[in-house]
């Protein structure tokens, strides 16, 4: 009974002897599940980011007009995909005559006819008078060479923010023709 007693300590011996190596392998197996767990936090993230590249956030409210663009297909960056229309923030720009200009300024009420709606009328403001006529704006301006020295009226860009309720203004669209008439007295 002895010599199964001195062997059983003998046992217990080399096996406390190994317990330290066991806490090595068992420190080295927590720091490999944390290396998995990192890699697979970074692997989340990763999905999410490319996720929101596949997300299109438009820069404001409105309607989606001229879109060129359909479910599936691919785009390069920076490609224009549609046009957005029918913000609030809803303005006229009037050409009037530099003839015209004399009395004008910022602030003074507009009364604005829209063709499509000739039974109302629409008031708003001068906000702003460009500083320099259409044509020098232009992409191509006119260039003149007649060879005579006909003064040609130039017309002048004026900003007219209109001051009606929102629904009133969601019947107007880009393009409309208009009518404004500024008071000037």
């Amino acid at each position: 009974m002895t010599r199964s007693q001195v062997g059983e300590s003998k046992g217990r011996l080399e096996d406390a002897n190994a317990a330290p190596q066991r806490i090595d392998v068992s420190e080295s197996e927590v720091e490999t599940a944390r290396a998995g767990t990192v890699a697979a936090e970074a692997a989340v993230h990763e999905a999410e980011l490319e996720l929101s590249y596949a997300k299109i956030y438009a820069p404001e409210d409105g309607f989606v007009t001229r879109k060129s663009v359909e479910e599936g297909q691919l785009v390069q960056i920076g490609a224009p995909l549609m046009a957005i229309s029918q913000s609030d923030d809803i303005w006229v720009v009037a050409n009037f005559k530099e003839t015209q200009l004399e009395l004008m300024q910022p602030g003074q009420k507009v009364t604005v006819k829209i063709d499509a709606y000739p039974s109302e009328s629409f008031t708003g403001h001068v906000e702003s008078v460009q500083a320099g006529t259409g044509s020098r704006f232009s992409v191509l301006p006119a260039e003149n060479a007649t060879g005579n020295f006909v003064k040609v009226v130039q017309r002048v860009p004026v900003k007219i923010v209109l001051d009606e309720s929102a629904d009133k203004i969601k019947k107007l669209v880009p393009g409309m023709s208009a009518e404004p008439s500024v008071k000037v007295r």
